[in-house]
């Protein structure tokens, strides 16, 4: 049924030039574009950029942001904690109800700090709790690099073996995308022996966007803890955490959330555990109880919810990059965006198809609701070479090695002038 519908939606598509250029007329999304710096080659010629699955661009209000804390650290020194435009010492909780509307979370589930894979770690402290029994960590196989050297880390650090304590969700044999019936097949068969399952909520390769509340209830139902790195996902997909029931998740915000390279990252940790003291875990200073943090000398008062795994004060400039993005996303809304999102993914399918299955492939799931904005294709019998002659003519996408171009049209700031000309470029390289 929703094969048949993609494909009705499909149908709906035109080709040409003038049909783009139409919908993007009619797209009441179409003046954000304006606000973000679109990169431009040497001639002035603006480049085609479909990475912001990598890192999203510049919104242009993000310098005056950063400026107002400069301007306020120039004149306001420590001051500038509490007399500051925007008070430092509370910087974060400005971050903190938008980022919850982005990812589908409530406030007290949600906090901006440290960076990622930090985060995935902290995270583990406290909900990877290996016995004697149930030790084991299940990712997908082709899990992003960080995710799967952070879990098998973490095996070695409680003292077992990274390889015979990790179990790989592994696609079927000539197949990219994963099956949930051979994840099913893996919790019958060895459910009680896993402490955590870690699985990217997007996966960075193929694009596929997984079930979280799915995933969740069958691993709860053997006994696992459940967290999802949503690095490719916040931003970019429906990902409803609170309802997905998952303990916790972590994502980066310079991809989809347009925060800069190397930007503070958000956590997520679900409801249900934000008044619990029984759970082990790092502790700093930013982690004890607001009203007490500066008699300094009492002893360690726990914050609840998310707040309770911060460890220091923040750095502020980079929040502000995050506020400059987030006051965006919070005047739009998630729900504008990803109407936009299908419609134009859908159009860049389309016309991807026009070029024929026996020229290229797209790996990434047909289906709207199991993918985001990001679509990545194998073109055969090429290698990087063409990705290199895209880059070469202005067209910025990302390449993944075997033999995988990535493309992320994101509906803040790509157009569908912008898929029509990449495909076209594409088709003359092709054709050449």
């Amino acid at each position: 049924m929703l094969e048949t519908e993609n494909q009705n939606t499909l149908s709906d598509y035109k080709l040409g030039l003038d049909y783009a250029l139409e919908q993007d007329q009619k797209d009441e999304l179409k003046e954000h574009r304006n606000q973000f710096h679109i990169p431009k080659d040497k001639m002035g010629n603006e480049w085609i950029y479909m990475t912001g699955n990598s890192l999203g661009l510049q919104p242009k209000q993000t310098k005056l942001y950063i400026n107002q804390e400069l301007e306020d650290w120039a004149n306001l020194g420590v001051e500038g904690h509490l007399e500051a435009k925007n008070p430092w010492l509370a910087y974060h909780e400005f971050l903190t109800e938008s980022m919850a509307k982005v990812v589908g979370a409530k406030p007290i589930e949600v906090i901006v700090m440290n960076t990622l894979t930090a985060n995935l770690h902290f995270m583990m402290v406290s909900f990877y709790k290996p016995t004697k029994a149930r030790y084991k960590i299940l990712i997908e196989s082709d899990a992003f690099p960080s995710d799967k050297y952070a879990v098998e880390s973490q095996l070695r650090h409680h003292g077992y073996d990274d390889k015979e304590g990790l179990i790989l969700w592994k696609p079927r044999e000539n197949e990219e995308l994963l099956n949930y019936e051979d994840l099913e097949t893996i919790l019958e068969e060895q459910g009680d022996e896993i402490a955590l399952i870690m699985i990217g909520g997007v996966n960075y390769y193929t694009g596929q966007f997984f079930d979280l509340k799915r995933i969740t209830k069958l691993g709860h139902k053997y006994g696992c803890t459940v967290g999802f790195d949503c690095a490719h996902g916040a931003g970019n997909v429906a990902l409803n955490l609170h309802d997905s029931g998952a303990d916790f998740a972590v994502w980066c915000t310079y991809k989809y959330l347009n925060s800069g390279p190397g930007s503070l990252a958000g956590c997520f940790v679900h409801e249900k555990h934000a008044y619990r003291k029984d759970l082990n875990r790092f502790t700093g200073w930013w982690s004890h109880n607001k009203k007490t943090r500066f008699n300094m000398r009492g002893e360690f008062d726990q914050l609840p919810g998310a707040e309770g795994w911060q460890l220091s004060n923040p750095p502020i400039l980079s929040m502000a990059a995050i506020k400059a993005s987030l006051d965006m996303f919070n005047s739009v809304g998630m729900e504008k965006l990803l109407v936009k999102s299908k419609k134009l993914t859908g159009y860049f399918e389309f016309l991807l198809k026009q070029l024929g299955e026996n020229t290229i492939r797209i790996i990434t799931p047909s289906k709207p609701e199991e993918r985001g904005c990001q679509l990545s294709i194998q073109v055969k019998s090429a290698d990087k070479t063409l990705h290199n002659k895209l880059t070469e003519i202005g067209i910025i996408s990302d390449w993944r090695e075997p033999d995988v171009i990535r493309c992320a049209p994101v509906p803040l700031y790509n157009s569908f002038e912008d898929v029509y000309k990449l495909v076209e470029k594409l088709k003359s390289i092709l054709n050449g």
